[in-house]
């Protein structure tokens, strides 16, 4: 059963403590990626801390990524052990929601005069909207883009960023004819799909239609086949994510394809050379669209203490807003979704700082990071990662098999209505 609202009299309780509340107050908080994201919540929470100093915010073992985040909620769940407030993969919300896991946002929305010119805009919101009701609030968004090492690039023969896929694939045989043994690697094992769902939404078509996955389409083998491409004609290397990041920080690999949230953590490791990102390569030109990535938080608290209650969504409100949203953008590449922040506290952030900007320029791209439909989308997940595995190490070569192994697996796990 969805958990739409609160009782009329908690409800009131704590928007009132929201502001009055001096006693101290725990809450607990769970967010993934330790690597990107604790240098954001290490500037918030000081900045949380006096203004709010009767909060205190106790932080959980950070999620390895958004699948493991939202496994562990589900866990969590049954052990009734939630956190009071969660970030979730902007595509892992429905689930939750579904499961009456989280709670709605939306009473406490009704409370707050001022929420609308704070900055919360009806279409980032959207992106955490269900059956009218508001369930998070959007912390960071993410577009896929490039990176590149500009001096390994001009050191083979390369004056800019390629803008297409095949463009890319050249510049990959002028690194490897330079001396590279690793030219690029294209971050096929991000989370949820997402670069797959990127291949996708370039050519406009959607992963998802209807409540059925579109593997079958012809545009789904083209992007099989792209990323095929890709291992192939760059020699690509099978690394972690991680391990991309490191590489191409310390200068060994030239062109690295992920989201743009791992600028900021470049910027503070790269070696001595120019580091520059461009826009997401197309097929034969831009893209047509490319899928939000990013979280949101949500209420997850199973407290029935005003208190409790109105801290959670204190610190809820605080770090999506737009003070806490500035963080996001000056620690990371993420763009805050958060309009006060682009407008007001980061008003020249972007003109001196290009790198980060390149993700903004792309936002018209936007499209959503689509769940796949039933209590099996984290299987289906599972199932298209180990596809796309057995492109970048080799074992798959003809896509059209592949293409009609997946869509055999993903129609297995469908709901049957």
């Amino acid at each position: 059963m969805i958990r739409t609202t609160l009782s009329a009299m908690a409800l009131v309780a704590a928007t009132t403590h929201i502001a009055q509340a001096q006693d101290p107050v725990t809450i607990d908080f769970a967010y993934p990626y330790a690597s990107a994201f604790d240098v954001t919540f290490d500037a918030i929470l000081p900045k949380f801390k006096e203004k709010y100093p009767h909060i205190e915010v106790q932080f959980r073992s950070a999620y390895e990524h958004y699948e493991d985040g939202t496994n562990t909620i589900l866990r969590e769940s049954v052990s009734d052990n939630l956190p009071d407030v969660t970030m979730q993969g902007l595509n892992r919300q429905q689930i939750l929601v579904e499961k009456g896991i989280a709670q709605s946002l939306t009473p406490f929305i009704a409370q707050e005069d001022t929420f609308e010119t704070d900055g919360y805009h009806a279409a980032m919101l959207k992106l955490s909207t269900f059956d009218g009701d508001v369930y998070g609030l959007p912390f960071a968004v993410s577009l896929p883009v490039g990176y590149y090492n500009m001096d390994a690039l001009a050191h083979a023969g390369v004056s800019e960023a390629p803008k297409t896929w095949e463009d890319m694939i050249g510049v990959c045989q002028k690194l490897i004819a330079d001396g590279s043994n690793n030219p690029v690697y294209w971050d096929w094992a991000i989370t949820g799909n997402w670069f797959l769902q990127s291949l996708m939404w370039t050519q406009d078509k959607a992963t998802v239609e209807n409540g059925r996955l579109t593997l079958d389409s012809p545009e789904a083998l083209i992007a099989l086949e792209t990323v095929k491409s890709i291992v192939d004609g760059c020699e690509m290397k099978n690394l972690t994510s991680d391990q991309a990041v490191a590489s191409f920080s310390a200068g060994e690999l030239p062109m690295l394809f992920t989201s743009t949230s791992s600028v900021g953590r470049v910027e503070r490791a790269k070696g001595d050379f120019t580091f520059a990102t461009a826009a997401f390569p197309g097929l034969t030109g831009k893209p047509k669209g490319l899928p939000a990535g990013g979280n949101a938080a949500m209420l997850t608290s199973t407290s029935d203490d005003p208190e409790v209650l109105a801290a959670a969504w204190t610190w809820l409100t605080f770090i999506t807003s737009g003070e806490g949203a500035a963080e996001v953008a000056k620690t990371t590449g993420y763009m805050p979704p958060n309009q006060a922040a682009n407008d007001v506290i980061l008003a020249d952030f972007y003109d001196q700082n290009a790198n980060k900007r390149t993700a903004v320029d792309q936002l018209p791209l936007l499209r959503d990071w689509q769940a796949y439909p039933g209590a099996n989308g984290l299987a289906i997940t599972q199932v298209i990662y180990e596809g796309l595995e057995m492109i970048a190490t080799g074992e798959a070569d003809d896509m059209e098999e592949l293409q009609e192994e997946l869509v055999e697996q993903v129609n297995d796990l469908l709901p049957t209505n």
